[in-house]
């Protein structure tokens, strides 16, 4: 019988980490459920598909680097199509721990349209940043007031989603770069049911985070300026919704 839950790892330059998170998950897994593991290579000028590939993982690959939203997005469709019941996410660089996937999935199996992976709720999260602590508060905050209750890691990567909220994000207005505290606000305003899970996560094996230097900057007015923009965006009318998602 085919597998009806999928993994999906957008990866870029994680040669040498990839692989070894690839295999984690599949030990992880071992008797516990069948899953898909599909690694989007976001146009990687290193060995990352092909350590991917050889780990065990299907592997789509990008022809060049389009942003860790694209990334996501290429692999939510890939899902979408393949008409899996539900999805789960991680990173490529060994910060999410693979022994947690089970509670994402007891999360989904419990009603949950999105089980969030928060590595706050868990006696000891990972060091960070100032500038990256500060962030996660404050889009913890805006998150947790649009959504009624308390969201502590809106910024996590390590997600879960049901086949309700796969449907939500497979669309032509997803975004192509930072995609969680604003993905987090339209899902709620979709009605969809968001449930926050405590996980372990880790510091990054090595490579370097998407987060760093000017970027963070970038992002927190990039993140701000949609956050205030929500209320009073609408989808334009100028063209057919969904014709990348939904092509066949």
């Amino acid at each position: 019988m085919p597998a009806t839950t999928v993994l999906v790892i957008p990866a870029y330059c994680e040669s040498g980490r990839v692989g070894d998170v690839v295999r984690a998950v599949r030990r992880a897994m071992l008797g516990r459920m069948d899953l898909d593991i599909l690694v989007v290579d976001d146009g990687s000028p290193d060995g990352t598909a092909i350590e991917a590939r050889a780990a065990g993982a299907r592997v789509l690959r990008h022809p060049f680097n389009l942003g860790y939203g694209c990334a996501l997005h290429t692999g939510y469709c890939a899902a979408w199509r393949g008409g899996y019941d539900r999805v789960l996410q991680m990173d490529a660089d060994g910060q999410h721990d693979p022994a947690m996937l089970h509670r994402l999935v007891a999360a989904l199996d419990g009603g949950c349209d999105i089980a969030l992976g928060s590595r706050y709720l868990h006696a000891a999260p990972p060091r960070q940043s100032l500038a990256r602590r500060i962030g996660t508060r404050l889009f913890a905050w805006v998150a947790s007031r649009w959504v009624g209750r308390p969201i502590t890691d809106p910024t996590s990567g390590f997600q879960g989603l049901s086949r309700r909220a796969l449907e939500s994000v497979v669309n032509d207005g997803f975004p192509e770069d930072y995609p969680d505290t604003d993905v987090l606000v339209q899902h709620h305003r979709r009605g969809l049911k968001i449930c926050e899970v405590p996980v372990v996560m880790h510091e990054r094996v090595g490579g370097l985070s998407m987060h760093r230097g000017a970027r963070i900057a970038y992002y927190g007015y990039k993140m701000l300026l949609t956050l205030l923009l929500m209320p009073i965006r609408r989808p334009t009318p100028l063209r057919t919704p969904d014709t990348v998602a939904r092509t066949s």
